[in-house]
């Protein structure tokens, strides 16, 4: 009886051990503005002379711009490119021109 209480308790742990590495969770750090950026891209969009531009929408992490808004690759560096709206530097998606951080 002892030895078949055991082997349960061995297959338990095993079981649950087993369970707890194969979970996995999966956040979203745009929704929340956590995205640690590259280096070089804050270095780089902090060093650049651009103009800004005015929007009367809301500037925030997920908002889309719209493509009337121009904005600049960050040579080197897949990914990444900003702009400048009311005088806040802004890193954007390239293709989406969706919000991934706004520098202050």
């Amino acid at each position: 009886m002892r030895k078949i209480m055991l082997a349960t308790a061995a297959v338990l742990t095993i079981s649950s051990v087993a369970f707890a590495q194969s979970t996995v969770v999966v956040t979203d750090p745009a929704a929340t503005g956590s995205v640690v950026l590259p280096g070089e891209v804050r270095t780089y969009v902090m060093e650049q002379n651009t103009p800004s531009v005015v929007y009367d929408g809301e500037i925030t992490v997920g908002a889309t711009l719209p493509d009337t808004i121009e904005v600049h690759t960050v040579p080197n560096v897949d990914g990444y490119a900003y702009t400048v709206v009311n005088e806040r530097r802004v890193i954007v998606e390239p293709k989406t021109h969706r919000v991934i951080q706004v520098l202050e």
